[in-house]
């Protein structure tokens, strides 16, 4: 009787936890130094390919051979996908309805527009950091500057009705969660969805001078922009923004607090607050579990060959580690010559926000450490709450005082 053939071992599982908070999971430098491509064990339980190096992780962001449109949600407990692609939800998309979509919204985010709202972002920047400072420390910074500051510049943008900014907020919280059910992440889409309706139709009835007024009246020549379309595009765009904003700038003032020497430079010349940002955003990569694909042919990766129909995740936040793509990457430093770093993605997915994001974050910074020279953290960084358990990575709450 033949014997029975042993089960193959499943693949080592993805590693999460982090020793430093502001570096990223233990073991993964080892795993992308052995093999950039290899098989690992999601969140999910189910298995993929993993991508760590940063040539390895370009290619697969830029080769349409890897489709978005993936059957498993790798990252939260159930593996359930609960978004559903449609015209204008630009993450969820494929060519070429990607690429004609991409272009009606893309026209909106010139580096010329993003500038033009430097005076009104200084002015958000400003009024919070007043208030901040009428009422004296210590305060949470995450609540009273890094959440409201980025969710006001993008309801501005969008005409979001500042009654409906706390509702918007606590969606796009719900939203990012990956320790929750399908159900309740579905539910908050639901919520949001009800919320965007009801805006599209009032500016439908009364334009403004907001971004979803300016897709309304934009060009069409193949009738795409209806409300299904305003709808996604402003969903997608609204989260994304906001939360990726917020996050860096939590992050980003823990690990400054943390860093005196660094922060030290930042204020001698507040020059350096371009390549600071730079710098915030290739150490601190907020997506920790990085972008999922499935290949929708078989398709050679980093000499590894990928299976038509299988699933494969680019681990952003080890490719911008990578010794291959910049020295000595776990060292911190705002005078670094900006490196391409992968932090808004890479490809045709790149994020089409990234100079409205980095325009904030330049004024935020700047500010903020020119207005409290003496900023400090009010707990020690090994008792902050970080979001593992977020889309997102970042800090729960910031204590601070001066």
């Amino acid at each position: 009787m033949p014997e029975p053939t042993a089960a193959a071992p499943a693949a080592p599982a993805v590693p999460k936890a982090r020793s430093c908070p502001f570096l990223p999971p233990d073991g993964i430098d080892g795993i992308r130094a052995a093999a950039p491509v290899t098989r690992a064990t999601f969140t999910s339980g189910h298995e993929a390919w993993l991508v760590t190096g940063y040539e390895e992780v370009r290619a697969l962001l830029r080769d349409p051979s890897f489709s978005v449109q993936v059957p498993h949600a790798l990252h939260t407990r159930d593996g359930v996908v609960t978004q559903k692609p449609g015209r204008g939800s630009l993450l969820w998309q494929d060519e070429p309805e990607h690429t004609s979509d991409r272009k009606l919204l893309v026209r909106e985010f010139t580096v010329r527009r993003m500038q033009a709202l430097r005076p009104n972002i200084q002015r958000i920047v400003d009024e919070h950091l007043d208030a901040i400072e009428a009422r004296g420390g210590p305060v949470d910074l995450v609540k009273t500057f890094a959440d409201p500051v980025p969710s006001m510049v993008i309801s501005d943008l969008f005409g979001v009705p500042v009654e409906r900014r706390a509702e918007f907020q606590d969606i796009a919280e719900a939203m990012m969660r990956v320790d929750q059910d399908a159900a309740a992440t579905e539910a908050a889409g639901m919520r949001l969805g009800g919320l965007l309706y009801q805006l599209v139709q009032e500016r439908r009835a009364d334009p403004g001078d907001d971004l979803i007024s300016a897709l309304i009246t934009t060009e069409d020549p193949d009738g795409v922009v209806d409300d299904m379309f305003l709808m996604n595009a402003a969903g997608t765009l609204l989260i994304a923004a906001h939360d990726t904003t917020a996050c860096m700038i939590g992050l980003g003032a823990a690990l400054f607090l943390d860093r005196p020497d660094q922060l030290a430079l930042l204020r001698e010349d507040p020059s350096l607050v371009g390549n600071a940002v730079e710098e915030l955003l290739r150490y601190l990569t907020i997506g920790q579990f990085g972008g999922e694909r499935v290949a929708t042919r078989d398709v050679d990766l980093g000499g590894v060959r990928i299976a038509e129909g299988e699933q494969v995740v680019a681990h952003v936040l080890a490719a911008d580690f990578d010794p291959a793509f910049v020295e000595e990457p776990e060292r911190f430093d705002i005078t670094r010559r900006p490196a391409p770093h992968l932090a808004f993605g890479f490809g045709a997915h790149q994020c089409i926000g990234q100079q409205l994001a980095r325009i904030e974050l330049q004024i935020v910074f700047e500010t903020l450490f020119r207005r409290f020279p003496t900023l400090r953290l009010a707990k020690p960084v090994e008792e902050l709450r970080f979001r593992s358990d977020m889309v997102f990575y970042g800090v729960h709450e910031l204590p601070v005082t001066w």
